[in-house]
């Protein structure tokens, strides 16, 4: 049975989760790893120094000796190094015992008024700690067996085994969403060539740190009126209140939402393509598809004038009136009659005609 002190150090021990005994070992150390560095110093000094400074030809003279000399005519000293390491060792071991003497001490006085219970009152069986709070202690009389106290065990061993898993999960997770936080958070060279294009559709997406910056951070896109998302420098998410969706967010689920709908056309197409024909539409659905073009190239028209300063408002035909023509749009004009002269080369080659209506 153990005895009251050590009943006592078991207490502590459980508080503190270290035992008593190992701060004064510590404190120990550390004193002992000062000293032997104060010493090493001490050492290096004297060793380093001339040996006429340290008195070795006084006592060469006192004893009507000669000291040797080295090939440039100085004296030479060969007991000095000897005597620097015994002088050293002598006062390391002065200082030893100094230091274990007087922390000797030290560790009686914190053990036995410090790192303990009352002396005068037997408080070690009234003490509960913290984490034995709430806890319902089995009487002696349950029949309580080893092999539930196993069970018990290994239950506790297998939670924290999984509290474990879910902490190394939540850490791989977090380091995925920073991961992907970096596809679309652009750099500071991709910003500034946002800001200072004056095309809003030729913009270098070559970003190796960001790929998909160019989704919400390119001129493009904010025509499109897409929003850049809420990445803040430090990477971490930021707060969106409830209700409120971002507009890539819309778009990509809206996309999404239309999927099912496409593959049921594209799987109607499919026997047609192989006959090199589409099914043909009636005169109502051409005009209804002719009408909606119409208004959303009229539409796309108007933005873009809009954006350049032109005033639309009697309508589009004739609002670039005046205006000179810049580069890039005579680029793009030739680029549309290349490929239009492209297509009718094939269409030649084919020899039918397809209905693209």
């Amino acid at each position: 049975m153990a005895t009251s002190k050590q009943q006592e150090n078991m207490l502590l021990t459980e508080h503190f989760t270290w035992p008593p005994i190992s701060l004064i070992d510590e404190i120990i150390n550390a004193v002992n790893e000062v000293l032997y560095s104060c010493t090493d110093t001490f050492e290096a000094g004297l060793s380093s120094a001339d040996p006429a400074l340290l008195g070795f030809p006084d006592r060469a003279a006192a004893e009507n000796r000669i000291p040797e000399k080295d090939e440039e005519g100085n004296p030479v000293f060969p007991e000095a190094k000897l005597e620097i390491e015994e002088g050293i060792l002598k006062l390391e071991t002065l200082m030893e015992n100094a230091v274990d003497k007087n922390f000797d001490k030290l560790e009686i006085y914190t053990l036995r008024n410090i790192l303990c219970l009352r002396r005068d009152e037997d408080v070690a069986e009234w003490i509960r700690l913290g984490h034995y709070e709430n806890l319902t202690i089995p009487s002696p009389d349950s029949n309580i067996t080893r092999e539930t106290l196993h069970a018990l065990r290994r239950k506790l061993q297998e939670t924290q085994k999984l509290h474990a898993a879910l902490l190394a999960e939540k850490t791989r997770n977090e380091a995925q969403i920073q991961r992907l936080r970096a596809l679309l958070q652009p750099s500071a060279s991709l910003k500034r060539e946002a800001r200072t294009s004056t095309s809003p559709t030729k913009t270098s997406r070559s970003n190796g740190d960001a790929p998909f910056a160019f989704l919400t951070h390119t001129p493009a896109a904010q025509d499109l009126g897409v929003q850049a998302l809420p990445l803040p420098s430090n990477g971490a998410p930021k707060t969106i209140d409830k209700g409120t969706r971002m507009p890539l967010t819309t778009h990509t689920t809206f996309t999404t939402s239309e999927l099912p709908h496409l593959r049921q056309l594209l799987a109607s197409l499919k026997p047609h393509l192989a006959t090199k024909a589409l099914p043909t539409r009636n005169e109502g659905e051409k005009e209804e598809l002719a009408r909606e073009r119409k208004i959303y190239i009229e539409s796309q028209s108007k933005r873009v004038l809009e954006r350049r300063g032109i005033n639309t408002s009697d309508g589009v035909d004739g609002a670039v009136e005046g205006q000179r023509v810049r580069s890039e749009e005579v680029r793009g004009l030739e680029g549309i009659v290349q490929g239009l002269s492209r297509g009718k080369v094939e269409e030649g080659d084919d020899g039918d005609a397809m209905d693209t209506s």
